[in-house]
């Protein structure tokens, strides 16, 4: 009964966020509140999802970033914390494993990763017409 209980409120905890579509290898911007004292900002952490594990409200996921002087620092966030602001997703890569571990003996160009383009929402929603009309005028 408990556990029934438990997974309602879970999933109304997950409907009432929303979360991006995180992929290993995106590059993202996560808005996080930080409490010091009694003040309260958001700091920006900009980095690469190195891996995402877990389910449900439990879940999480790993960005690795390179900080001054080359050293690497790694923050795993909940994905339902009520802490996180929002996230943004600056880019995606295209990677072949779900977990980027590699990463953390390379450095400079050969940490980089190539992009995985995906189309415009813009174009899409057009309706054939207008399409038409966009391009003729640029």
């Amino acid at each position: 009964m408990s556990d029934l209980i438990l997974q309602q409120l879970e999933r109304e905890w997950i409907a009432g966020r929303s979360v991006p579509e995180l992929r290993p290898g995106d590059v993202v911007r996560v808005h996080f509140r930080i409490r010091e004292g009694d003040k309260e900002r958001v700091q920006i952490f900009q980095g690469t999802v190195i891996r995402i594990r877990g389910s449900g409200t439990g879940r999480t996921f790993t960005v690795r970033r390179i900080a001054a002087h080359g050293i690497g620092v790694e923050r795993t966030f909940p994905l339902y914390s009520p802490r996180i602001d929002h996230i943004e997703v600056v880019r995606h890569s295209r990677v072949r494993r779900a977990r980027l571990y590699y990463l953390r003996e390379r450095f400079g160009k050969a940490a980089r990763l190539k992009e995985r383009l995906i189309a415009a929402p813009e174009a899409e929603e057009l309706p054939p017409e207008e399409a038409a009309e966009a391009t003729e005028s640029q």
